[in-house]
């Protein structure tokens, strides 16, 4: 049971930073696009260090998912984390709400920080970046904490720089979700189009993240 809390208080703490950062800086500018990558990384790399011990923190369902299909874990334990990582989304998701009604701070993202297909071309290129995003992403998890392969200590750091550089590439087109928890929270709450939209940003990166622990079987030297 602690690790399905640990990976609730995780998804909350990356959702709540992330999303918050982009909602308060913006990303309609540069400044703003490098803060929210930023964001999203720093707080990968301290729950990393923080719950990493007690969970592994994956804080993400489409890394779930890969770890699983990788034979890492039981489905048991992978559906506990899902649990766990959606409450700590939509915990976040209704903060963030209150921070923008009831402090009265400025929401530049008109929308929570939730994620959006219309720069990506509609829903078909919101799907096609997401899942190589989150491929991307869910490949470097696998391969960084491999348990004879991997990164040791290191991959916390390396993971969370990937982020950034997912972010970089991605916000301006889909908002950057490869992480379904941290979608479903804030558009629960903000309602409206990211509401309806929020199917892409559930099943794009678990096609990414089922995608990566494929590749990784494959590639990945016979222990």
């Amino acid at each position: 049971m602690k690790k399905y809390i640990a990976e609730c208080l995780g998804t909350f703490v990356l959702t709540f930073l992330g999303c918050g950062t982009a909602m308060f800086l913006g990303c309609n500018t540069p400044a703003g696009v490098v803060g929210t990558a930023v964001a999203f990384g720093l707080a990968v790399i301290a729950m990393a260090y923080t719950i990493g011990g007690i969970s592994g923190c994956h804080i993400n369902p489409a890394i779930t998912l890969g770890v699983a299909l990788s034979g890492r874990m039981s489905w048991k334990d992978a559906c506990g984390y899902w649990v766990g990582q959606v409450i700590g989304g939509i915990v976040a998701g209704a903060l963030l709400l209150c921070f923008a009604n009831v402090v009265a701070a400025p929401d530049l993202t008109g929308g929570l920080g939730t994620n959006g297909v219309a720069n990506a071309g509609g829903v078909w290129g919101a799907c096609l970046v997401e899942v190589v995003a989150t491929f991307i992403f869910v490949l470097v998890v696998l391969g960084t904490t491999d348990s004879k392969l991997g990164a040791g200590n290191l991959a916390g750091l390396a993971i969370g720089l990937t982020l950034i550089l997912i972010h970089l590439v991605c916000i301006n087109l889909t908002g950057t979700s490869v992480n379904p928890a941290r979608s479903i929270g804030p558009a629960i709450f903000a309602g409206g189009q990211a509401l309806a939209d929020l199917w892409v940003f559930i099943c794009a990166p678990l096609v990414g993240g089922a995608l990566s622990a494929l590749v990784w079987k494959a590639v990945a030297p016979a222990k």
